[in-house]
């Protein structure tokens, strides 16, 4: 870090490298600055204008997301200025369609009464899926915005429900670009963009059709971004609550790239799958497989226990008597028709580890070169 660059953030000295923005050092220094459309690791817009912060000298609030640092630069982040710029911010946020998260029109010193209107709500259209998980309700709470300032204005598009995974109701979009980020910076899948101009601008995908139809390959990157409700699992909407789910941390099974995953669990039911952010090897992103197919998971169908097969009927089998019959069967065949009558065949849902010892299991152990990996699942 080069010594030599120093910012003053609040009154507090930070030494930053050449190129970075004020976001970033702030983030490094552990000084919260709220966001909205930045995403990390795609290129900055400042679209929201949620980060703006007052730069001495300058003539106006700057979008600290996008605005790189200068060498003794003075910033102030909560500023009465900066804080009644968020204040209106927000309010035309939660003003441009359909954010009815219970916080328009309620009075933040009655919240007995707040509570009451969600409980009755909840699990309807009258409140919004994501309520309690969305970015532009938190900084509603945040800065004591009720959102009755302005009208509200509706949109023209309807809801998109034909999808296999993801509804998009474009009534709660705020044109943040954190979707189109997602899908063409971090996935490179380019599926969507923004399209039309004015009060018409909405997110599209090629030539405006379903995203069933596009080149959009159902990763769920968009939906992970979205920080409203947009962008909605569909066999989550209406159904997952984060208060009522335990997040359990876990390796996706279905191939050896070993990405950190949560399952959002819900009376021992998985109902929800999000990628774990800022660790390797994923960062966030997950597949398809990854993301929506833990429908196995829950299935009756599932072994729970080793299965033995006597008289043409399988039956429940210890651990141990299965590995026994296995062991024995290896034997006799060996014995009987040499090492190489054996064939072993890996799968990619097994660990890098797995494989490698499944490898030495067939060469040291059975004496024989017959082995293989599946990689087609």
């Amino acid at each position: 870090m080069n010594a030599q660059n120093i910012i003053i953030i609040n009154g507090n000295e930070f030494s930053f490298d050449t190129g970075e923005t004020i976001l970033q050092i702030a983030n490094r220094n552990h000084i919260d600055i709220p966001t909205l459309c930045h995403l990390k690791s795609a290129t900055p817009t400042g679209s929201c204008r949620i980060c703006v912060v007052e730069v001495e000298g300058a003539r106006a609030l700057v979008a600290s997301c996008a605005a790189p640092a200068t060498n003794n630069m003075v910033v102030r982040t909560e500023s009465p200025q900066v804080i009644e710029a968020r204040k209106m911010l927000i309010e035309l946020l939660l003003s441009s369609g359909n954010h009815n998260c219970s916080i328009r029109g309620s009075d933040g010193d009655d919240w007995t009464q707040f509570q009451l209107k969600v409980q009755m709500e909840d699990g309807s259209s009258e409140l919004c899926p994501v309520w309690g998980d969305c970015r532009l309700q938190d900084l509603a709470y945040r800065y004591q915005v009720s959102g009755e300032k302005f009208s509200a204005t509706e949109t023209t598009y309807p809801m998109e429900t034909v999808n296999p995974f993801i509804v998009r109701d474009f009534s709660r979009c705020i044109n943040c670009g954190r979707c189109v980020q997602a899908c063409n910076e971090i996935q490179v899948n380019h599926a969507i963009n923004f399209g039309y101009r004015g009060s018409k601008a909405k997110i599209i995908a090629a030539g405006d059709r379903p995203l069933k139809d596009s080149d959009c390959i159902f990763c769920g990157e968009c939906v992970q971004a979205c920080p409203v409700g947009a962008l909605v699992e569909k066999e989550a909407r209406y159904n997952v609550r984060p208060w009522e789910t335990k997040q359990v941390r876990t390796t996706c099974s279905y191939c050896g790239v070993g990405c950190q995953l949560y399952l959002h669990v819900r009376e021992n039911q998985v109902v929800k799958v999000t990628g774990v952010e800022n660790v390797v090897p994923n960062s966030g992103s997950l597949c398809v497989k990854g993301r929506f197919g833990f429908d196995f998971i829950n299935s009756l169908e599932r072994l729970k226990t080793p299965l033995i097969k006597t008289n043409g009927t399988f039956r429940d089998a210890t651990w141990k008597e299965a590995i026994d019959l296995v062991a024995s069967r290896f034997k006799e065949i060996k014995n009987e028709h040499g090492p190489d009558s054996i064939g072993v065949l890996t799968s990619a849902r097994i660990t890098n580890e797995e494989n490698y010892i499944a490898q030495k299991f067939a060469r040291a152990v059975l004496k024989t070169n017959n082995i293989d990996h599946c990689a087609r699942l």
